[in-house]
């Protein structure tokens, strides 16, 4: 298990307790939620990147890990500037970033609109503002960082699509903001789900959704995730 910094620590032993303690009526962020595929997606060919934030990003990497056509997904930070893309300063919930995950893929296997459909279904809860399940700031924000104009054109599309088809019951916040620079997360965030199956913020959290993606995207799930660091 990596060795995490004493503020994370504190902060998921609360977190924790809190959950166990008070378990709420389930949420979108605790269950999947069956939507429709995007009516407008990807003509780009070639290896293409996505980069998607929806609170941490131990468990939005670890769901990306397990989708086939997927070839890495790297957890980092996006929306800020390079000199406060570090744990502890995005954590103040100042520097604009947002924990986020960079997805590169084979879009003959998997296309950017499918990478969304599951992002909007298993992934996160897009009806939440600043936060997701127990972590409350702007960098669990719900964002999708486009990295060209045909990805933000197809984001806002279909967004628009699914507020308009009530998929979700509320309205969707996530916002859609090019031009962010990606920088890559501590060495110790890498992985993190797939190395340490029995923590318990990930027990709780993230490996249900996991589970979602097995149960709901049968067709895309694969067993063996692509693991950054080998």
């Amino acid at each position: 298990m990596p060795r995490l910094p004493i503020r994370l620590l504190a902060a998921i032993t609360l977190t924790l307790a809190a959950t166990l303690l008070f378990q709420p009526t389930p949420t979108y962020a605790d269950q999947a939620v069956t939507i429709p595929a995007p009516t407008l997606d990807e003509t780009a060919s070639g290896t293409q990147t996505a980069i998607l934030a929806g609170g941490c990003f131990w468990g939005v990497q670890g769901v990306f890990q397990h989708v086939k056509g997927v070839i890495s997904a790297t957890s980092g930070y996006a929306g800020g500037e390079a000199s406060t893309a570090q744990y502890e300063t995005v954590g103040t919930g100042t520097t604009g970033h947002a924990e986020a995950v960079k997805i590169v893929y084979d879009p003959s296997k998997i296309s950017y609109g499918h990478l969304l459909q599951i992002y909007f279904s298993v992934v996160h809860n897009p009806t939440e503002l600043n936060r997701q399940g127990p972590d409350t700031g702007t960098q669990y924000r719900s964002t999708i960082f486009p990295t060209t104009a045909e990805q933000a054109k197809i984001a806002k599309a279909y967004i628009a699509q699914l507020d308009a088809a009530k998929s979700f019951g509320r309205p969707i916040v996530t916002t859609v903001e090019p031009g962010a620079k990606f920088y890559k997360a501590e060495d110790y965030h890498q992985d993190f789900l797939t190395l340490n199956p029995d923590y318990p913020y990930i027990v709780v959290n993230d490996l249900p959704k996991v589970a979602d993606l097995k149960t709901h995207f049968p067709k895309d799930y694969k067993s063996t995730p692509v693991l950054v660091m080998n």
